[in-house]
């Protein structure tokens, strides 16, 4: 059965828990909670901690301000997509490589990552700040599959096409993935994503 702790659903399996939610977590929860329900604008830091059950100084441990609780997790993420790029096969062609980073990327999406989306798009939708802090988050993400395609001798205009296609394909995807849904995984949804980008792009031609 299904039951709610204070940022999220857990899923219990015999009266053990699979997965509980640590500090940074529930901030992020809370604060995208708080941001769709009573705006981005009139919530403050100390309301964040609190719904979380955790201090200002503990939200500062993790956070500068409110608004980088949106770009939670882009450095690791664009870690993520970089190294799969990088492990690529040597005769990848540069979208196979980005296709090797996002498949890396999915596989480390947690029960956490699957709950929030449809927080954070609603938070997102209703502030324009947020949109722009977002948009910051993806072009870091693409500054960073386009370098890893660079490492891999792509020229700079084909690295920065294919990155592109990258983020897009998994904001899409990520946009798709249903929150309701325990056993469900990121990545065929990024690769429904991803084969609908590079079919357009061949209609392009």
């Amino acid at each position: 059965m299904y039951t709610r702790c204070v940022t999220c659903r857990i899923t219990y399996d015999g009266g053990m828990p699979r997965w509980k939610p640590d500090a940074r977590q529930r901030l992020v929860a809370e604060a995208l909670r708080l941001f769709a329900e009573q705006g981005y604008d009139a919530t403050t830091v100390s309301q964040i901690a609190e719904r979380a059950g955790l201090t200002r100084s503990t939200f500062h441990r993790y956070f500068g301000d409110k608004r980088d609780v949106l770009t939670a997790g882009r450095e690791t993420l664009g870690r993520l997509l970089a190294d799969g790029i990088g492990a690529a096969p040597p005769s990848a062609t540069p979208l196979e490589a980005v296709w090797a980073g996002l498949e890396r990327a999915a596989a480390a999406m947690t029960p956490f990552n699957r709950e929030i989306s449809p927080l954070m798009r609603a938070a997102v939708e209703a502030n324009r700040e947020l949109q722009e802090g977002l948009e910051q988050k993806h072009a870091g993400l693409a500054a960073a599959m386009a370098e890893a395609l660079g490492r891999r001798r792509v020229p700079r205009p084909a690295a920065r096409i294919a990155a592109e296609i990258g983020v897009l394909a998994f904001t899409t995807g990520y946009q798709r993935w249903n929150p309701e849904r325990d056993d469900e995984e990121l990545a065929p949804h990024l690769r429904a994503a991803f084969e609908e980008l590079r079919s357009a792009v061949t209609d392009l031609r």
